[in-house]
């Protein structure tokens, strides 16, 4: 799968250092994945699960959230979000238009 955008994660993780680490092997274990559906995301990431038309990935034992698009075609992998698990609860994130 190829991730877009790597970048956002590493942003994230400045200024939230605790989940730098989970974030990066989320990312290098998603990077090198040839999912087809959701069923082989969670082979391999139980609690993945899909909200609208995101893939939410918990991460650091469920302190933050990973929201994500997965076009399983293309192989591609958007972030959308990453979140507190707090500021998943606020559901601002579900206006996105592509909720």
């Amino acid at each position: 799968m190829h991730v877009i955008s790597y970048r956002r994660l590493r942003e994230y993780a400045r200024s939230h250092n605790d989940c730098n680490e989970p974030l990066d092997n989320w990312y290098k274990v998603a990077s090198k994945a040839n999912w087809s559906n959701l069923i082989e995301v969670q082979c391999v990431f139980p609690t993945a699960e899909t909200v609208g038309n995101f893939t939410v990935f918990n991460i650091k034992g469920n302190q933050y959230r990973l929201i994500v698009s997965i076009d399983y075609q293309r192989q591609l992998i958007y972030i959308k979000y990453v979140l507190t698990h707090a500021e998943y609860d606020k559901e601002y994130w579900k206006n996105d238009p592509y909720f």
